[in-house]
């Protein structure tokens, strides 16, 4: 059984969802949609995909997710603008497809117990759904013998329906398919509207198309119906969404994606410093890695105070290993300092930074409390073997056995070496702001009232940190003050109303330990 699946489409109703990734990947559940679609069908199926906007995201995706799958992959010229359409994706792949064949749209998703029909005869599937705004409707009629076949697929906001086509359908009259869409295509190129509708209202008029009714459909090519799906499709990671990565858990492994081939590189390099620290890593591409799931629990949902002590313990003794780093004041500097400023214009775009007040005290601009800092003390860093993104949420936690996981690809490009005191901070940092309280909106972005509601048990281990900071003869004003560095720095990577506040509790909290 061959199935087409046209990914080469711009995703234009998810916003900027797509903006630096192709729609099929937007992570549902613990999956990217198009997983939820190629894991419908059977193994020995055939799969043909359309490739345009980030094509070779989703080429990269699938032969590392699926090795043992058939993919034949067809390149679309034109996916956007003047003589784009679905009808001419589809049409790039007449070649592939000289045989009955499935048509699955890329934002349609079924849920688990639907049946999908080989496609023995023509058919489309509809489901119920109570407005027609959105989406294209069918009519059905009925035959003496109790069959339903498609009278028409209206066009959207069509009053008189049966059902909503959902973009799925079985072809089994395959050239007269092509016949009619190769008519239809060459009767208007330039209508961007054109799709498998079209040509099978073409088809219609000369060959019946059974109507296949399923029960349970979600279209995640729009916003409002891909938040319901994520709130369907219960996730078993605990991430902040960011628009320009992702990771997925598919059959025992994790797959990480990042739109800068430099970051995925150069994490792929830093897993073997970090041999027997983190997972393994199993396959590499430009833009994606595979690394088989590591046993155990997040340390975010299994930590206390004597765990966290021992943690701390063997992180000094496994992780935070000398290194000797030539000008690593300078690397420290391009850090902390100029990779701050860089998010600072990101967050407040063409908005200027003024002094304000915010929870009754009034703060400078960002960039001139950075100014005042006294740069020799906060730039001499201590080089070791470094994580990176040193949070709980980044490590897995078995019996007292610690992985660590999401290590971060360089400190101001140096791949073998980075402060401790960076580690320190954001392990620091995660003891006040974590993905729980964030997911639960226990904050408040406001200036007159900027705040976070912190886990007491997290409380505790942050009063550890500090012991075993000071104890081990660091530097706590320093890892305070990083702190709010990061804080600041995290500020573009978020969406409002989160980014307001890391902004406004970094600021407020760099001017409080400057003090």
């Amino acid at each position: 059984m061959k199935v087409l699946i046209t990914t080469s489409g711009i995703g234009s109703r998810l916003g900027s969802l797509t903006d630096f990734t192709n729609k099929c990947l937007v992570r549902i559940g613990d999956r990217p949609s198009i997983s939820h679609i190629i894991d419908h069908y059977p193994i020995s199926t055939s799969f043909v995909i359309t490739l345009g906007h980030f094509g070779s995201y989703v080429k990269q995706f699938l032969e590392m997710a699926y090795p043992e799958r058939e993919f034949h992959f067809v390149w679309v010229d034109n996916f956007q603008g003047e003589g784009s359409s679905l009808c001419y994706s589809i049409l790039q792949a007449k070649d592939n497809l000289q045989c009955p064949f499935i048509f699955h749209a890329s934002d349609t998703l079924l849920g688990h117990e639907e049946e999908i029909s080989c496609p023995e005869f023509n058919w489309c599937a509809g489901a119920y759904k109570k407005e027609s705004a959105q989406y294209r409707t069918v009519i059905v009629n009925k035959d003496p013998c109790g069959g339903r076949f498609i009278s028409v697929i209206n066009e959207k906001g069509e009053i008189h329906f049966d059902y909503s086509y959902i973009g799925l359908c079985g072809i089994k009259d395959y050239k007269d398919f092509w016949t009619c869409l190769e008519e239809v295509y060459s009767g208007d190129p330039f209508n961007a509207s054109l799709s498998d509708v079209h040509v099978i209202n073409k088809m219609i008029k000369s060959k019946p198309f059974k109507f296949q009714q399923v029960d349970k459909w979600i279209d995640v090519g729009n916003t409002n119906e891909l938040f319901s799906a994520r709130k369907e499709f219960k996730s078993n990671l605990e991430v902040l969404d960011k628009e320009r990565e992702a990771i997925y858990l598919l059959k025992g492994s994790v797959i990480k994606f990042f739109s800068d081939p430099a970051i995925s590189k150069n994490r792929v390099i830093r897993a073997s410093s970090l041999a027997g620290l983190v997972p393994k890593i199993t396959a590499s591409a430009e833009n994606f890695y595979r690394y088989e799931r590591v046993e155990g629990d997040t340390f975010s949902n299994t930590v206390d105070e004597q765990k966290f002590l021992s943690f701390l313990d063997w992180a000094k003794t496994n992780l935070w290993i000398h290194k000797e780093a030539k000008g690593f004041s300078k690397q420290c500097y391009d850090f902390y300092i100029s990779k701050t400023k860089t998010r600072i214009d990101e967050y407040l775009r063409d908005k200027e930074d003024l002094s304000g007040y915010i929870n009754g005290v009034e703060i400078p601009p960002a960039k001139s409390m950075l100014e005042k800092i006294d740069t020799d003390w906060l730039c001499d860093g201590l080089p070791v073997q470094f994580h990176g993104d040193f949070i709980l949420d980044n490590v897995i936690e078995s019996e007292g056995e610690f992985c660590l996981i999401d290590w971060r690809q360089d400190f101001a490009g140096n791949l073998e070496a980075g402060d401790i005191y960076y580690d320190l901070s954001k392990l620091n940092h995660n003891l006040i702001i974590n993905h729980g309280l964030i997911k639960r909106g226990l904050y408040n972005s406001e200036s007159n009232n900027c705040h976070v509601l912190c886990n007491s048990l997290l409380i505790r281990c942050r009063e550890i940190l500090h012991d075993f900071i000071v104890k081990n003869g660091y530097d706590l004003k320093k890892v305070e003050l990083l702190s709010a560095i990061i804080w600041i720095n995290m500020a573009p990577l978020h969406e409002y109303p989160f980014n307001d506040f890391l902004f406004n509790f970094g600021k407020h909290n760099l001017y409080k330990n400057m003090r």
